[in-house]
């Protein structure tokens, strides 16, 4: 019975191995050249992009990494420098930000979208974005028990979401 379950998980094991170098084998760059996923990418990096130990953990922790690790095979440019950029930005400024998408403008809010590539003459139509975003998600029943980071990463969101189109 124990050597029939040994069996099993070298099996498993060695299939989970080879799925992995068929994906490497497609991929038109070197393997391992990309982003770490994990320490790279998802919400961990955005919100703890110096202490990596801390972007691991809030990846593993926000959904076992799957959100990481699909924007580094999928679209490595959302691991790129300035989404952490933007992420530290609301950290940092995040009881400006959403005063400022409260009124629909200020320099907070156009400092972030200006890191994100928003050219001035779309920043009004993406400020009114996040702002309806952000109305929702202030006007929701749990919003206050949310603590700081977890405000902050809908925030982040809002702002990576609406101006997804602004460096194209």
């Amino acid at each position: 019975m124990r050597v029939e379950k040994i069996i099993i998980t070298l099996v498993a094991v060695l299939l989970l191995a080879a799925s992995f170098s068929v994906f490497a084998a497609n991929a038109d760059k070197k393997v391992g050249a990309g982003p770490n996923p994990f320490r790279d990418c998802g919400i961990g990096a955005a919100l703890f992009s110096e202490t990596h130990w801390a972007a691991v953990t809030s990846n593993v922790i926000w959904d076992v990494g799957s959100t990481a690790v699909t924007s580094a095979t999928m679209s490595p440019e959302t691991c790129s420098n300035f989404h952490i950029k933007t992420a530290k930005f609301i950290i940092d400024n995040y009881d400006k930000l959403i005063e400022d998408a409260a009124k629909g403008g200020g320099e907070h809010i156009v400092a972030v979208l200006d890191i994100e590539g928003c050219s001035s003459n779309v920043q009004t139509d993406v400020i009114a974005v996040i702002r309806n975003d952000m109305s929702d998600k202030v006007g929701s029943a749990f919003y206050a028990q949310k603590d700081k980071t977890e405000k902050a990463t809908d925030y982040y969101n809002a702002v990576t979401s609406a101006s997804s189109n602004c460096l194209i």
